[in-house]
């Protein structure tokens, strides 16, 4: 970790990042079709109250910039001055807004709001001012968890924002049970191996438990102690567990809650869990290229293998509506989520520089 007091300050910084990316992609979304309309971008501003909107629009526009109002504040607490930090949070939550609805202006599957702006703008003021307000107490609170909790391990916030991403990928639908990083709906591939369901079986089985005993092993590797990570790892793991549930009944139907639960993931889970029950007893080098090597290979089999029957008979059932967007979001996230990983693992690796 870094310096006394700076943890979760960084923590706040890299989740104000995250945010704003999900923010961005979830606005721009597909980011296909543009064209110039002749109409200036922030004509939006002066238009009357929009024909068509909703409830669950206006709540969603609301509840989506929350959270960004209340990183920034708590990411810009140091600045001097009490009310600086809160302001500065809404007038930044406000100007991407704006900038986000203007550049809709070219995109002809979004239509720019002045409502959507004010929904957002609310939704940072509600969130800077719950960190205005709670935000001493949220922070040392933190500090106390970092140096209980929290290993010594360069950029640990990173990590721990990488791996509140990954419980976004259980939410996926059209992916298989954690598995992470399929590039070939970006670049055209074709999967290399035909279906045939026992084979498809211990492919399904091999990408669930690679991907968990990665995912499980980051966790340890932030662990400050062993009997830590023994509470933490399976929790955290089972987190990811309940996000898939709860998605696939929002999403698709409650009597789908647990149609993801299929033989092979079911023996993925159970092999992910005595590797890692094994695994994070060995020394920490050891576990650091166990993990590399269980997120690239998982990361290859996803690319390899067949289309997933399940997935494609979900996303035939699931009417998307308002979740369009959420689910490009979450797809997105699911495909980079490897390759923002390993960055960290190898930063991971470096010493600590001394204080002086």
């Amino acid at each position: 970790m870094t310096e006394h007091g700076r943890g979760p300050i960084l923590l706040a910084r890299y989740l104000a990042l995250a945010w704003l990316g999900l923010i961005i992609y979830g606005s721009l979304h597909p980011f296909s079709g543009w064209r110039s309309t002749g109409i200036s971008p922030f004509a939006f501003l002066e238009g009357g109250w929009p024909r068509y909107w909703t409830v669950f629009d206006l709540l969603a526009n609301v509840a989506v910039y929350l959270p960004l109002g209340f990183f920034l504040t708590l990411a810009l607490r140091r600045l001097p001055g009490r009310f600086t930090a809160p302001v500065l949070a809404i007038l930044l939550a406000a100007a991407v807004s704006c900038g986000l609805e203007a550049v809709q202006t070219w995109l002809p599957s979004r239509v720019p709001s002045n409502l959507d702006l004010a929904c957002n703008a609310i939704g940072g003021l509600l969130g800077a001012s719950l960190a205005q307000w709670v935000g001493p107490r949220v922070f040392a609170r933190l500090v106390a968890l970092e140096h209980r909790l929290i290993a010594p391990v360069p950029h640990a916030e990173l990590g721990l924002t990488l791996l509140g991403l990954w419980l976004l990928v259980p939410l996926s639908p059209e992916t298989l049970l954690f598995g992470a990083g399929d590039l070939r709906h970006w670049f055209g591939f074709v999967s290399g191996l035909p279906f045939a369901a026992e084979s498809f079986v211990v492919i399904e089985a091999s990408i669930t438990a690679l991907n968990a005993l990665a995912a499980g092993l980051i966790v340890r590797l932030l662990c400050a102690r062993l009997l830590t990570a023994w509470m933490i790892v399976p929790l955290f793991l089972l987190l990811g567990l309940v996000v898939r549930t709860l998605a696939a009944a929002v999403l698709i139907g409650p009597g789908e809650a647990l149609a993801w639960l299929t033989p092979g993931a079911r023996s993925g889970l159970f092999a992910g869990s005595l590797l890692l029950a094994i695994a994070i007893l060995l020394p920490a080098t050891p576990r650091l290229i166990l993990t590399l090597l269980a997120l690239a290979a998982g990361t290859a089999l996803v690319n390899l293998a067949p289309p997933n029957p399940y997935s494609m008979a979900a996303l035939a059932t699931w009417r998307q509506g308002h979740f369009l967007n959420f689910n490009g979001l979450t797809r997105l996230v699911a495909t980079l989520w490897p390759f923002l990983v390993l960055p960290f693992l190898l930063l991971a690796t470096r010493p600590r520089a001394r204080s002086t």
